[in-house]
């Protein structure tokens, strides 16, 4: 059986694990309980030139013995690590360190990280580095809770069982190094399922960051594509969960509140964490990327990018995100400048970005309002509300041209031939597809996948 076929299987199986958006689409949903309330849930976030030396007393302060730090080979040697360590030696702590995350996880490299921490038994988790590390740490923390359970107990389905967390997890402190994920706000690790060469991951609450430190002097060393394929994974954040399905539109209501998903739709209190970071990003984005030395961009698009995460991590993305990971997945040669030359990689922000003017001329009706007031922010001028459609994707056209992102998913190797394979890869994408506020069947996803082999 073709991995796409498998896919597709998957997919039938779990069909009505999201009435909002399953084949009987305007049929039974009148019959289902919509949700009625929104809970708010994010890490607490620590903010200041220097204040990674301030970690050792943070574990210190928890009652921690032992850490477990986390990160990649690359940063294992710059400043950001080496200053966590001292501060964790200052305090006379114990660690071991695991720095073999690989950039853009997968199940087997989050498996290395899990079975680490399992023979570490540490009490408590540090996760230096971008999106990749904290999310490998965040998964590494669960297991280290669970050293029973299989691999995929707790993986979102369809892929995996999507089982929910009952036990108290070991602190983690995440330090990002990069203005992108938001990672260190959100109870949310995502990687590559190898077996099927998609896209997959962790949505709970529970693995969330107890603190994140978010330190300006941690970005200034970013390189450029990495700055820009980043701040790009703000904006689609930000853009996303403000145009996202309304909370009070999603349903089944959970029958219990334990179940009741992370990403819970557009509602009032994300809308300001994510109307904000789309004013951050507007004033600092291109700043930030075009000149390296310009601080105070890079220190606004690191606060971006956790009011982003705060805003997202409880609102959701939707077909943005859950569109990239079949492109990032199904790459076959594309390798990115300033990203590890020895290996194939779409980032996961220019794969989440290249489609943007797709998607949101086709959710623009969804939300004529929204889409009008984000097109308005980020181009600095007026929009009507009936010129949405054409107005916002026109402005993220511009976005992407000026700052150098391939022209579309020809640039990266994609055809039309590819779309059924693509298609495939997106459909399981339940937790951001549930909360699309346009159907998200293969029809109109194929159609986002044409619109986007090229953008200018």
């Amino acid at each position: 059986m073709s991995k796409a076929k498998h896919l597709l299987r998957l997919i039938r199986k779990t069909n009505d694990c999201c009435p909002m958006h399953s084949q009987n689409y305007g049929l039974s949903n009148s019959h289902v309980r919509k949700e009625y309330a929104l809970e708010m849930a994010c890490s607490s976030i620590r903010y200041g030139p220097g204040v990674t030396e301030e970690v050792g007393m943070d574990f210190e302060n928890m009652g921690a013995k032992k850490i477990a730090v986390i990160t990649d080979k690359n940063l294992a040697v710059l400043p950001p690590v080496i200053k966590a360590v001292q501060a964790i030696e200052k305090c006379g702590l114990q660690y071991e360190v695991f720095d073999n995350v690989r950039v853009e996880p997968t199940d087997s490299s989050f498996i290395e990280c899990i079975e680490f921490a399992r023979k570490a038994n540490p009490d408590a988790f540090l996760a230096i580095g971008g999106g990749s590390v904290m999310d490998t740490a965040k998964a590494a923390n669960l297991y280290n809770a669970y050293p029973d359970a299989d691999f995929l107990d707790f993986v979102n389905a369809p892929v995996g069982r999507g089982l929910p967390v009952t036990k108290t997890l070991s602190p983690l402190i995440a330090i990002p190094t990069t203005a992108g994920t938001g990672s260190e706000t959100t109870g949310v690790s995502v990687f590559d399922y190898e077996p099927l060469k998609a896209k997959t991951g962790i949505a709970n609450r529970a693995i969330r960051p107890t603190l994140g430190i978010v330190d300006p002097e941690n970005i200034l060393t970013m390189p450029e594509r990495v700055t820009a394929y980043s701040g790009f994974d703000v904006l689609c954040h930000a853009i996303e969960s403000y145009t996202a399905l309304p909370y009070t539109e999603r349903g089944p209501a959970p029958e219990n509140p334990k179940f009741r998903p992370a990403y819970q739709g557009s509602n009032p209190l994300s809308d300001v964490w994510s109307r904000h970071a789309c004013y951050i990003t507007a004033k600092y984005f291109k700043r930030a990327v075009k000149d390296p030395e310009d601080y105070e961009a890079r220190q606004n698009m690191h606060l971006a990018s956790a009011m982003a995460g705060v805003g997202f991590g409880n609102a959701g993305v939707h077909l943005c995100h859950g569109l990239s990971y079949s492109i990032s997945g199904l790459n076959r040669e594309y390798r990115a400048e300033n990203y590890p030359k020895e290996k194939k990689l779409i980032p996961h922000g220019l794969s989440v970005c290249i489609t943007a003017p797709a998607v949101f001329a086709a959710t623009a009706d969804s939300s004529l309002d929204r889409h009008a007031e984000i097109a308005e922010i980020l181009g600095g001028k007026p929009v009507r509300k009936e010129d949405a459609g054409k107005a916002l994707p026109e402005v993220l056209r511009e976005y992407l041209h000026d700052l150098d992102v391939p022209d579309g998913l020809g640039a990266l190797g994609y055809s039309d031939e590819d779309i059924p394979n693509l298609v495939a890869g997106a459909l399981p994408q339940k937790r951001v597809l549930c909360i699309s506020p346009i159907d998200a069947s293969a029809e109109p996803i194929a159609e986002i996948y044409a619109k986007s082999m090229k953008n200018y």
